[in-house]
C-alpha cells in the first residue's frame, strides 16, 4: 500500500541492506497487504512499566515500529542519567524509539520530583540527535503569561530547529490561540470534538488518544476524514496487560470500522508522525528503511510479519525480538510509615472529594459531609468517599491527604508508584491500616504496584526508577491482570483501577488534584483547602 501517493497495486518489495532497493509492480501469487509500519506518535514508554526493549518486544507483535516517546516519566525520577538509559536501551533493539526533552520537570513546583531538567539540561538533550522534539508542554499558564523560563524553554526549541509538544486540557478561544501562537504544535488532551476544532482552526496538530485509561477516539474520529492532515494516533500511556492485546492497531481497526478513508486512517498513524516529527521511519518508497509490516486483510489488520530496518521482528503473533538484560537503578529515600500518620483531625465544614471518571484523566470536584470516628475524619465506602494519599518517596515528609469518589473499592487499599508526574507513591483504601499496609508493600521494594485485602497482601515489584522492570513483558502482563483483578474484586468498577489511581496527582489535569504537599485546585492553579465552609 503506497500511503503517500494513495493507491493499492500489487507487486513485490527487495530489500537490501535494511533499506528498499526496489519495488516492482506486477502480479504476485500470495494475498497479503504490505503497510508502512504503525507509529504511536506520543506514549510514555514507562507506563507500560517495561523498560524500552522489553516494550518493543510486545509492541512489534501488533506492527508498531516506531513511537514518540516522552520519557518524563523517569527524567522526574532520574533527570537527564534516566532520559540516556532510556536512548541506550532502546538502541539495543530493532525498534525505531524517537524521545523528547521532556518540558516539565518537575511538572509543577508545587509537589516534590526526584530531579528536575532545567535550560542547561534541556539544551544538552535538545542538541543530541535522537532528541526529535521538546516534549508536551503542560506548563500553559506559564505560556499564556509570559513566564520567562518558559518562554526560554520555547526559544530553545526554536534554536535547534525541534517541534513542541502541547497539553493544554479545555483550553479553547482567545487562550488556545495564544498557547499555539507560542510555538506549540500539538495536542493529546482533547476530550471533546469543539476543543479540537477550536485548536485545528488555530493551526494546530491533534493527536487522539486511545490509551489504557484515557480514551477520546469515539469523541474524536470524525476530525480523520475533516482534517486528516492534522491528526495522529497515540495511546499516550499502555499498561502491560493491554500492550499485550493491541496498540495502535486497534485504532486503525476502529477507525476503518466507522467507514473512514482507509488512507486517512493510515496515514494518521504513519506519513503524518514521519513528516511532523522528521522521524527516520520507511513509508515504503525505494530508498526508505524497511520498516513494513504484512497484514492479512484491510479489515480486522491481523499482522502476519512485522520489519524494522529489513529485520524481521515479529511473526504469527510471535515477538522475534531477543530479551535485554539491564541492571536496575533507582531513587527511593524513604522508611515504612505507620497507619497513625494518615489520620485527618475533624475541621469545620465539608469535606472537599475528587470525583474519578472512568476512561478520563479529568476530575470532578464535589463536596460532602465527613464520615467521622473518634473525631477523625475517615473513609467512608458505603458512600465511595476513600481517603486518598500521595506520599513523597524521595525524602521523608508528611503525606498529602485527601479524598476520592468513583474508586468504589468496598475493603482493602491499593497503591501505586506509578504515578504522573512525580512518581510518589499514591494510595487509596477503607481504612488507614489497609492504605498503610499498601504504602509499605511499595517502599519495601523500592517501587510497584499492591494491593491489600485483610490478611492478603500482593505486590508487582517496578525496582527500575520504581516504575518499571526488567522482567519479560508477558509475564509482567500477566501479574498485572492478577493486580487489577484484584482490585476489581475490592470492588472497583472501573477499567482500569490502577491506571486511574495513577494519574490522581497530575496537577496538569483538571479539576481536583492531590500532590505529596497538599489538595490542589487545576483551575486556578494552586492549593485549596480540604474543608469548604
Amino acid at each position: 500500500m503506497d500511503v503517500v501517493a494513495k493507491r493499492i497495486f500489487t507487486g513485490s518489495i527487495q530489500v537490501e541492506n535494511g533499506l528498499i532497493k526496489k519495488i516492482t509492480e506486477g502480479q504476485v501469487t500470495k494475498d497479503h497487504y504490505i503497510l508502512p509500519g504503525f507509529i504511536d506518535a506520543h506514549i510514555h514508554i514507562e507506563s507500560s512499566m517495561l523498560i524500552p526493549s522489553e516494550f518493543a518486544r510486545l509492541a512489534v507483535v501488533h506492527g508498531t515500529v516506531a513511537t514518540v516517546s516522552d520519557p518524563h516519566e523517569i527524567a522526574n525520577v532520574l533527570g537527564v542519567p534516566g532520559v540516556r538509559f532510556m536512548i541506550a536501551n532502546g538502541r539495543k533493539v530493532p525498534f525505531k524509539f524517537n524521545f523528547g526533552a521532556s518540558s516539565c520537570v518537575p511538572a509543577t513546583p508545587f509537589e516534590t520530583a526526584g530531579a528536575s531538567l532545567g535550560l542547561e539540561e534541556l539544551e544538552e538533550l535538545l542538541a543530541m540527535d535522537e532528541i526529535k522534539y521538546l516534549s508536551e508542554m503542560m506548563n500553559y499558564p506559564g505560556v499564556l503569561f509570559d513566564d520567562p523560563q518558559v518562554k526560554a524553554k520555547l526559544k530553545l526549541a526554536s534554536k535547534f530547529g525541534k517541534p513542541v509538544d502541547g497539553h493544554a486540557p479545555g483550553l479553547k478561544g482567545d487562550e488556545a490561540a495564544r498557547y499555539i501562537a507560542a510555538g506549540i504544535t500539538t495536542d493529546h488532551e482533547c476530550f471533546s470534538i469543539e476543543e479540537a476544532l477550536d485548536k485545528i482552526r488555530y493551526g494546530m496538530k491533534i493527536l487522539i488518544r486511545e490509551g489504557s485509561a484515557a480514551k477520546n477516539f469515539e469523541e474524536l474520529y470524525p476530525l480523520v476524514d475533516q482534517f486528516p492532515d492534522m491528526v495522529m494516533f497515540c495511546s499516550d500511556d499502555k499498561h502491560p496487560d493491554d500492550l499485550t492485546e493491541g496498540h495502535i492497531n486497534e485504532i486503525v481497526k476502529r477507525g476503518v470500522a466507522k467507514g473512514l478513508d482507509l488512507f486517512n486512517v493510515l496515514r494518521a498513524c504513519t506519513w503524518n508522525p514521519v513528516n511532523h516529527y522528521k522521524l527516520e521511519t520507511g513509508l515504503l518508497r525505494e530508498g526508505d528503511s524497511a520498516d513494513f509490516i504484512i497484514a492479512d486483510n484491510l479489515r480486522e489488520f491481523n499482522i502476519l510479519e512485522t520489519w524494522v530496518n529489513g529485520i524481521k521482528v515479529a511473526e504469527a503473533g510471535k515477538t522475534l525480538i531477543p530479551k535485554i538484560t539491564e541492571t536496575p537503578f533507582n531513587n527511593f529515600n524513604i522508611s515504612e510509615l505507620s497507619a497513625g500518620s494518615l489520620r485527618v483531625d475533624q475541621k469545620p465544614g465539608r469535606v472537599m472529594i475528587q470525583e474519578v471518571y472512568d476512561g478520563q484523566l479529568i476530575t470532578g470536584a464535589l463536596d460532602a459531609d465527613p464520615r467521622l470516628a473518634d473525631g477523625q475524619v475517615v473513609s467512608d465506602p458505603e458512600r465511595d468517599i476513600l481517603k486518598l494519599i500521595v506520599k513523597n518517596r524521595y525524602s521523608e515528609s508528611h503525606a498529602g491527604i485527601g479524598f476520592i469518589k468513583g474508586l468504589g473499592l468496598k475493603r482493602g487499599a491499593i497503591a501505586s508508584c506509578v504515578a504522573h508526574d512525580s512518581h510518589n507513591i499514591v494510595a487509596a483504601g477503607t481504612d488507614d491500616l489497609s492504605i498503610a499496609r499498601a504504602i509499605n508493600l511499595i517502599i519495601r521494594n523500592r517501587g510497584g504496584i499492591s494491593c491489600v485485602d485483610g490478611d492478603t497482601e500482593e505486590v508487582l515489584p517496578l525496582p527500575f526508577a520504581g516504575i518499571m522492570t526488567v522482567e519479560d513483558g508477558y509475564s509482567v502482563a500477566e501479574k498485572y491482570r492478577r493486580m487489577d483483578k484484584l482490585a476489581k474484586i475490592l470492588g472497583s468498577p472501573l477499567k482500569a483501577p490502577f491506571m486511574t489511581l495513577s494519574f490522581m496527582a497530575l496537577l496538569v489535569i483538571p479539576s481536583l488534584k492531590l500532590s505529596d504537599k497538599g489538595l490542589f485546585d487545576g483551575e486556578k492553579f494552586a492549593f485549596t483547602d480540604l474543608f469548604k465552609i
